[in-house]
């Protein structure tokens, strides 16, 4: 008995810990991320595996610093750029983050639409579309910071319907090891693609800003002062490394799911949530489908306020205005504004004709740019004594983001070549 009340006590004690970290982690694997890893498993089996345990350090290291970044300075990703750094960085970031955020909405919004009609039949898909941007706009506008906050951290738990769905069917675990230790790589154009669009989507800008934001943020609401010392930077890590653990698990589970399942089937082309789901159904039954559909819901209702809100702190942040999701709406007018009209524009795209596919194309190729640009200036920030003080980065962690550096570089030129060729 002591014993399991010791062990609920370090539960609920790290449970308390976990926030911004496991959030924006959670929100990488949105329903336009679902699409690429079902893509990925469906056209290449478990060749792709091994990606979910090679991204995971490279997206620790990189949050990391954009946690630590926003602990130290108590400001956001944004405000950091615009006092330090020449004003065109900050504005071409805004020129390719704005519209690139906008159309990752729009596809989220139209793939949680889909999946919602595939349940609902008599209910069209757009209705669907309609009500999730409606009481996402009434959630955000309408509840604190700290509400918010742990609404997300609860709807993070809708993740771990991926983890079940490949205990469902048989497995050959011996192959599975095999491919998540030992990279399968073939180097042609279809395989290569497949590459770029992980490592974009694992690897997204609005996630920088969104973890800076939000550490910022929990300053500013805690009830006492928080001293930066190594405890707090210590659960700062923790919080993060669980977060794109978390995030990469799923990543793998969905893989595997679709290698397991689709790929044997012969299904090689899956462009959208609902085409995963729809082709499961008949594969592996009403139970497997609806628990795949039902985790595509729950993580659009997360990621989407993840991707407006750091688009509207961007804004708010450049533009120095009232911004918070603690303040009221007449309190932050503009910052709310933009958030509604974020919504309103992704929700369009339904209705003028840019299917979920051409808006991940869209989005790949805006945050394939401004990428590798961000992280040159994230590490450039994290290693500068005259803004972070003595909390700058360890070389493991400079090492980490060279990789990420080099590598996101390279996807940049791989994605226009593998357009534009």
């Amino acid at each position: 008995m002591k014993r399991s009340k010791e062990f609920s006590v370090k539960i609920i004690k790290a449970w308390r810990i976990l926030g911004p970290g496991l959030i924006t982690g959670a929100s990488d694997d949105d329903p336009s991320g679902i699409a690429t890893y079902s893509q990925a498993g469906a056209q290449f089996g478990f060749a792709t595996l091994w990606t979910a345990l090679f991204t995971f350090p490279l997206m620790a290291a990189i949050q990391g610093m954009c946690a630590r970044i926003g602990l130290v300075t108590s400001k956001g990703l944004t405000v950091t750029l615009r006092e330090h750094y020449p004003k065109p960085i900050l504005y071409l970031m805004l020129l390719f983050g704005f519209p690139a955020i906008t159309l990752n909405i729009g596809a989220d919004i139209q793939g949680m639409g889909a999946v919602a009609h595939m349940l609902c039949p008599q209910i069209h898909a757009n209705i669907f579309c309609v009500f999730f941007t409606v009481v996402l706009t009434f959630v955000i506008i309408k509840y604190p910071y700290q509400k918010i906050a742990k609404i997300l951290k609860w709807l993070c738990l809708s993740l771990l319907l991926y983890i079940l769905v490949p205990f469902m069917v048989k497995q050959d675990w011996g192959v599975i090891v095999k491919s998540t230790f030992i990279p399968d790589v073939k180097f042609d154009k279809n395989f290569l693609s497949i590459i770029v669009a992980i490592l974009g989507t694992t690897i997204s800008p609005y996630l920088f800003f969104w973890q800076a934001t939000m550490e910022a943020e929990g300053i500013a609401h805690s009830r006492k002062k928080v001293i930066v010392d190594k405890q707090v930077l210590g659960n700062m890590e923790k919080d993060v490394n669980f977060g794109m653990f978390f995030s990469n698990v799923v990543m793998f589970f969905i893989i595997l799911t679709a290698g397991s399942v689709l790929y044997k089937a012969g299904i090689r082309q899956i462009d959208t949530v609902d085409q995963a789901a729809k082709a499961l159904e008949p594969l592996t039954g009403p139970f497997t489908y609806l628990i795949f559909a039902i985790g595509v819901i729950g993580t659009g209702l997360l990621a989407i306020p993840v991707l407006a809100g750091s688009q509207a702190y961007m804004l708010a942040e450049t533009f120095d205005w009232q911004a918070g999701l603690d303040k009221q709406f007449t309190q932050a007018k503009s910052f709310y504004i933009s958030i509604v009209l974020s919504l309103l524009v992704g929700l369009s795209l339904n209705f003028i004709g840019i299917s979920p596919i051409q808006a991940l194309v869209y989005t790949a190729i805006l945050y394939g740019l401004t990428a590798p640009v961000l992280i040159a200036i994230i590490l450039h920030i994290a290693n500068n004594k005259k803004i972070m003080g003595d909390k700058t980065n360890s070389r493991l962690s400079n090492i980490l983001g060279g990789i990420t550096l080099l590598l996101m570089t390279l996807a940049a030129v791989g994605l226009l070549y593998f357009q534009f060729a």
